[in-house]
């Protein structure tokens, strides 16, 4: 069964930070490229962060330079997501996500997704 299991979401108050993990299994090798995603209530799910497989090209959107940093280790076939500097606006459901070969910041180009994890910034 192809699992991407999103974990290390939580409450924090705004400047703090978190770091979530996605642990993937069942068929999706850690050659995959990986990627953040998020979606607040109310709003349709946006794009985060994305890594190519080897580490060398990585994306971020405007809204996270400077403050997050996705990081994977191929050995646990596991991507992370530092979150420093949390603002109330980063509050959502953020999603991992995967594919063979594309860094998209397009919700429609990723094949597999994780169940999610909560993230809330309170002011």
């Amino acid at each position: 069964q192809v699992q991407l299991v999103e974990s290390g979401g939580g409450s924090v108050q705004a400047g703090g930070s978190l770091r979530l993990s996605c642990a993937a299994s069942g068929g999706i090798p850690s050659t995959y490229f990986k990627g953040w995603f998020r979606q607040a209530p109310g709003k349709e799910r946006e794009f985060v962060a994305s890594m190519s497989w080897r580490g060398g090209t990585k994306d971020y959107a405007d809204s996270v330079k400077g403050r997050f940093t996705i990081s994977r280790d191929n050995a646990k076939n596991t991507v992370y997501l530092q979150m420093n500097s949390l603002k109330p606006e980063d509050t959502a459901i953020y999603y991992c996500a995967a594919h063979p070969s594309i860094l998209s910041a397009s919700v429609k180009s990723w094949g597999y997704w994780g169940q999610g994890t909560q993230v809330t910034v309170s002011s």
